[in-house]
């Protein structure tokens, strides 16, 4: 019996074209990198779930992939899998089967691998990733169950120029891909945390950037009734919607932020932090946001979160921050570290949306040999392949075709822009009809000519 083919709901096969477009893209952010002095680096699709759970928050755990453990070929390790899928499905052992799972961002595998290699690294450490991860989330639009990120970290430094090289990097390859009407967010994780301190409940800043966090998604009124069910009291919950609906310019929300907590220690760390980026950022789309938390645990100071142009309803499409103490979670403390990440498929979705990628990205083929038989089939292919030793793409249609209209229809539907044509007439002459098939203009040249007349078109 046949099975019906189809994909795990979330994920996505990728075509010739949307792979070109995907391309494109990671190559600009690629280049990017790489003009400001970044190094590739891969880690494995999989983690040890220690690695993992625990790093992300309680949300962020809830949606870590968890394998299966192999082996279950064998009769007892099939009962134990039962057993074990029982107590799953009871809610009192979620691990029971699961040693392994898939990454849920590349951050915390970098933080790993420096943990692991970091007397063998030169530091500050600069390396860029671009690989797949994976999240147990709820599949709509712009978002994904499989996807890819575009990160970018350096650690072993404490330097803010680097958090204003990451605003600078983000402002770099959203222009360089057409996208100026990007915004993006900076907070400090500093602020919240003096935020909690103003509370006098500094034990749940975590309950609290948890539910600020939801402002985008939620109202007020639901935020403010989270943080009542956490235990904060209406005092409590005063002090942080005075603090959530500051408005204005950056410099307004920043003198209404010192009038409300400035006093605090940390506030005015974060308020320094904010101000040496507005300053190296000047004429960028850089807005203070003090609502944006990023409810990442791992969070230690700027943060922030890169939001695509307003006509086009997709949100998020980048967000990093600094995490002092990264690597501290596998036993190597004092490594302090600031990195981005790049939402390779909402940037996608975006360009797409508003029709900029380039025209010609889709053009692999440059020219078609037409087949007007098997011996000027022959006569073609060798020519062909002087072509392609020039580095010209070409490629010879894949039969002999006495109607050569459906040898100029082949042409048009994979958007090939020029076709060769070579009959027995052309072959003795060694001439050849070249077609412009955008404009229909057909010129005889010699065969010596073909090489110069591709590489300048």
């Amino acid at each position: 019996m046949s099975t019906k083919p189809s994909i795990p709901q979330g994920t996505r096969d990728f075509s010739a074209d949307v792979v070109r477009k995907r391309n494109y893209i990671l190559t600009t952010i690629k280049s990017v990198f790489e003009l400001y002095g970044f190094q590739p680096l891969e880690t494995p699709a999989m983690e040890n779930i220690e690695t993992l759970m625990g790093k992300y928050g309680e949300e962020g755990d809830k949606l870590i992939f968890k394998i299966l453990n192999n082996g279950l070929n064998d009769p007892k390790n099939i009962d134990k899998a039962k057993a074990g899928f029982a107590k799953v499905l009871e809610g009192k052992n979620s691990a029971a089967l699961t040693e392994r799972a898939l990454k849920y961002d590349l951050t915390i595998p970098f933080a790993r691998y420096v943990a692991m290699n970091h007397n063998q690294l030169t530091f500050p450490f600069r390396r860029y990733q671009v690989q797949p991860v994976w999240r147990a989330d709820r599949p709509q639009k712009g978002r994904y169950r499989e996807f890819t990120q575009c990160d970018a970290d350096v650690v072993g430094s404490y330097s803010l120029m680097n958090d204003v090289e990451f605003a600078l990097i983000y402002d770099e390859v959203f222009n360089k891909l057409g996208l100026t009407g990007y915004e993006l967010r900076i907070n400090s994780r500093k602020i919240l945390s003096a935020l909690a301190q103003a509370c006098n409940a500094p034990e749940l800043l975590v309950a609290i950037t948890t539910a600020i966090d939801k402002l985008d998604k939620i109202s007020l009124d639901k935020v403010k009734e989270e943080l009542e069910s956490k235990g904060l009291t209406a005092g409590q919950i005063a002090i942080i919607e005075n603090y959530v609906t500051i408005n204005g310019t950056n410099e307004e929300k920043i003198n209404q932020l010192n009038v409300l907590i400035g006093h605090i220690e940390d506030a005015a760390k974060g308020i320094e932090e904010i101000n040496m980026i507005l300053e190296h950022t000047k004429g960028k789309n850089v807005t203070v946001d003090f609502t944006l938390a990023r409810g990442l645990n791992y969070y230690t100071g700027i943060i922030y979160e890169a939001k695509a142009p307003a006509e086009v309803s997709i949100g998020s499409i980048g967000g990093g921050g600094r995490y002092d103490d990264l690597t501290g979670l596998f036993g190597v403390p004092g490594i302090p570290g600031v990195g981005i990440s790049f939402g390779v498929d909402r940037i996608y979705d975006v360009l797409e949306a508003l029709q900029l990628f380039p025209a010609n990205l889709n053009i692999s083929t440059k020219v078609l040999f037409f087949n007007m038989g098997e011996a000027e089939s022959r006569y073609a292919f060798g020519i062909m392949q002087q072509l392609r030793s020039a580095g010209i793409a070409c490629e010879l249609y894949h039969k002999t075709e006495t109607k050569i209209g459906r040898q100029f229809n082949f042409a048009e539907k994979k958007n090939i822009p020029y076709a060769v044509i070579i009959g027995s007439e052309e072959m003795k002459q060694q001439a050849c009809q070249v077609k412009d098939l955008a404009t229909g203009k057909q010129e005889t040249m010699d065969i010596d000519s073909l090489i110069h007349f591709f590489t300048h078109q």
